[in-house]
């Protein structure tokens, strides 16, 4: 296996937001950008390699009918389903010990929350039901508040909008990614709205459920978050531009537009924790 293999198997980029979102909470508690960040954000990063390779055996079978993952480590034969269990569990253990060593074991607990509805809830309905997405979209509200826990908060308002937001903000990220991957969905059987409801329906529906997703980045100073007028005025600012950007990106539901609304949200999310970091860094 060759690094790209490795970014496959472990799922980098969806375990690099994790990542952020747990640091994110984080400084947002400690108002300071130190050291002290990083070993957090390596133990959840190890525990966001773990949940992805272990999803990444449980759905190898399924991952060989799609054009999007046949050639992922496990289905072309690079590595077995066992490796990478292995993998999964050496990295888990090794993260939740950090996690109980650096918060608690509050902190290990949501830890261990997180892999049990990525690897147990999600995964099983994934296969079953449309609705899949929305109840996988817990699994983002997790990181952040680890992040919280392991700087010394306690699980209240200012983090719990932080981890809401987080929440709204993933199922349109699956419903776009939906409308992408239609064809290989089907391909695999899995069930969508897309499937249920036709892409129009959905398209419509995700761009309601975006603009809610912006409207809840506003829930951040009102709890607490930040007294900073600049926060407010920045998530304004962002969510105005996504708004804008999903309207015209699916007005007319075609593949290049839902690839352009799939880009602005992940963009979006990436822009609102930026603003609460620089915010709790640099406003205090």
């Amino acid at each position: 296996m060759n690094r790209r293999d490795y970014a496959q198997l472990f799922k980098l980029p969806i375990s690099m937001m994790s990542t952020v979102s747990a640091a994110t909470g984080y400084l947002a508690f400690t108002h300071d950008l130190s050291w002290r960040v990083l070993p957090l954000s390596l133990a959840i990063l190890l525990l966001a390699f773990a949940a992805c390779a272990l999803n990444e055996a449980q759905e190898h079978k399924l991952d060989a009918l799609m054009e999007r993952t046949r050639r992922r480590p496990i289905p072309s034969g690079k590595i077995s389903p066992l490796g990478a269990t292995l993998w999964a569990a050496a990295f888990a253990a090794v993260a939740l010990a950090g996690l109980g060593w650096l918060g608690g074991w509050l902190a290990a607990a949501l830890g261990a929350l997180a892999v049990l509805w990525y690897n147990g809830l999600y995964t099983y309905l994934k296969r079953r039901s449309s609705l899949a997405s929305v109840v996988g979209s817990v699994i983002g509200a997790i990181p952040p508040a680890i992040g919280w826990v392991c700087a010394g908060g306690v699980l209240d308002g200012p983090i719990l909008s932080l981890s809401f937001f987080l929440l709204m903000w993933q199922v349109p990220h699956f419903w776009l990614l939906a409308l992408r991957l239609d064809a290989d969905y089907a391909q695999a059987h899995f069930p969508t709205f897309v499937r249920a409801l036709g892409k129009d329906s959905v398209a419509r529906v995700t761009f309601m459920w975006t603009a809610a997703t912006a409207a809840s980045a506003l829930l951040l100073p009102i709890f607490g978050l930040s007294a900073s007028p600049f926060l407010g005025l920045g998530l304004a600012a962002a969510g105005a531009w996504l708004v804008a950007v999903t309207w015209r990106a699916l007005r007319t539901p075609e593949k290049s537009g839902f690839r352009r609304a799939f880009a602005a949200i992940n963009y979006y999310a990436v822009m609102v924790m930026g603003a609460v970091i620089l915010d709790a860094v640099l406003g205090h």
